[in-house]
């Protein structure tokens, strides 16, 4: 497709629910509407920074439409398509365990469903766009720093196998935007971005918990009919019944990404029902960050630094919580508490059965058995006692050799190959080193009760513990050199990224520990909501 005119719009969204009336874009509390049209700000001098050619190629864009000046009008929100039709959704939330009433689209603008060759429906979103009605205090923007960060973890976690919605285009504004990055008064002026983010659906928790908690009933179910004949067909005619169907697969799904995340050490940062997808998609990339050395207690939120609500070690549990709100916001449709309840039990069940099964991957057994519950315990009690690098430690762990009797080895020569995984070999004492060398003598005769080679316990081991994930020192080096003028690292990591569970011994260097200047500098330790 060479000219994006050419792209095809349907646009159900606008068309099937109720709009908000007022024509005018002004900051204001809107009822009875599920969205608000509204335009993209124009802004001075739209470059194209980056593009993701797989999503392009999935809504059927050229890598030469990619290039043009007219990609980034149209994508920093300058220019229209023939089709398009912009709007702002209108959705509430708990933000931090407490209700916050109406929130909404504040920085992002829906501007379009494509159908593309395939017959799949494909949101394009525009974060950074501009001022919407539920903007608040603020102005609608987004910059470099944060819109770059989101641009690259998106496909990282889709390369990872990781439900997300997915990043197309970074184009930056020619403009600054002012930031307090970390709250502490010392605001400053960025360059300002727009990221192109696409989904089959932006629609999250919020969305059906505003209407109910107004009482607006019937918009809740136009909302939430809509929502299963759209995204899931598959259930049949919306009815009490297949609410109650519908709200199960998102207990699920939802289930199924808290394993993923668990399993490749990634921390959402700020898990608010209004940043939980309907579709069991990672959405709204903002203080996210990886572990780097295993501590369930950490969260990279400096708004959430002392209550530590959304720490990795926490984020199944809030899951829970959060669909325990959703279901709240139910009741009025399905009439009954009791079928709601059983369904957040099958998310408990799902969660457990899709963990077990994720751990013992991570460790190599072709099946989890419950006598395995012992050592894996043990292993999870032993990696925070010292600054361990949980993605190092995995794939150092898939390479110890395991056909031969190696539990004969003196611990000092069983626990060197997962060396490299330690920020500081002197906190390895005599006791630690005893405690790890007896795991690990375990785990190999557990190994060797399997009846397989090492070689192929170490291909389905490296198959799910990924050796290149978007570290947080990795994005923040990207940012400074493209902010000083050389983007050349996104494109480096946007490659190294799309193949993170493959060896690529040229670049070794991406897999290396966090450097110690990164330890506590904003961006690879902590962040804030700030945009």
């Amino acid at each position: 497709m060479n000219k994006l005119e050419e792209l095809m719009f349907d646009n159900a969204y606008v068309s099937e629910l109720p709009s908000d009336p007022e024509p005018e874009n002004f900051t204001r509390q809107v009822t009875g509407a599920c969205y608000s049209r509204v335009k993209p700000t124009p802004v001075s001098d739209p470059q194209t920074l980056a593009c993701a050619k797989e999503v392009a190629e999935l809504l059927g864009i050229s890598e030469q439409a990619c290039k043009s000046p007219h990609f980034a009008e149209v994508f920093a929100g300058n220019r229209l398509l023939p089709g398009m039709d912009p709007y702002a959704s209108c959705y509430g939330g708990h933000q931090f365990g407490h209700w916050a009433g109406q929130l909404g689209d504040g920085r992002a603008i829906n501007i379009g469903e494509v159908i593309n060759h395939q017959g799949e429906r494909w949101m394009l979103q525009l974060k950074g766009a501009g001022l919407t009605p539920y903007s608040r205090n603020a102005d609608g923007l987004a910059v470099l720093r944060s819109s770059l960060r989101e641009f690259l973890c998106s496909e990282a976690m889709f390369h990872l196998g990781v439900p997300t919605t997915r990043a197309l285009s970074l184009v930056t504004t020619g403009e600054m935007v002012k930031r307090d990055i970390l709250y502490n008064g010392n605001a400053a002026f960025e360059p300002g971005a727009v990221l192109c983010r696409i989904a089959p659906s932006f629609t999250r928790f919020g969305n059906f918990q505003l209407f109910a908690a107004r009482g607006e009933i019937a918009v809740l179910k136009q909302l939430l009919d809509y929502t299963i004949r759209t995204d899931f067909p598959h259930l049949g005619e919306p009815s009490p019944a297949v609410y109650i169907t519908w709200f199960k697969e998102v207990c699920i799904s939802t289930a199924e990404l808290m394993a993923h995340w668990m399993r490749v050490g990634f921390v959402h940062g700020v898990m608010n029902t209004d940043n939980m997808s309907v579709l069991g998609l990672t959405i709204d990339y903002g203080p996210y960050g990886w572990l780097e050395g295993y501590d369930p207690g950490w969260t990279p939120n400096i708004t959430d630094a002392e209550m530590k609500r959304y720490r990795f070690g926490n984020q199944p549990q809030i899951a829970g919580w959060n669909l325990a709100r959703l279901a709240d916001a139910l009741v009025p449709l399905v009439e009954s508490v009791e079928p709601l309840q059983e369904a957040i039990k099958v998310y408990a069940a799902t969660y457990e059965k899709r963990w077990r099964s994720m751990i013992g991957a991570k460790l190599g057994f072709s099946e989890t058995l419950p006598d395995d519950a012992i050592l894996i315990q043990e292993l999870l009690a032993i990696l925070p006692l010292v600054e361990t690098d949980m993605t190092i430690f995995y794939r150092k762990l898939a390479g110890i050799e395991t056909d031969s009797d190696t539990t004969r080895l003196s611990d000092d020569l069983l626990i060197a190959p997962l060396l490299d995984a330690y920020y500081d070999l002197g906190s390895l004492n005599a006791a630690y080193r005893n405690r790890l060398a007896s795991w690990l003598r375990s785990y190999i005769n557990r190994t060797q009760q399997q009846g397989i080679s090492d070689t192929e316990r170490r291909a389905r081991m490296n198959a799910v513990n990924p050796k290149y994930v978007l570290r947080n020192y990795l994005a923040q080096q990207a940012i400074d050199k493209t902010e000083a003028g050389d983007s050349s690292m996104i494109d480096e990591l946007l490659e190294l990224l799309r193949r993170p569970y493959d060896e690529q011994p040229e670049n070794e260097h991406f897999a290396a520990k966090r450097p110690e200047w990164a330890r506590h500098r904003a961006g690879c330790s902590m962040l804030s909501c700030s945009s």
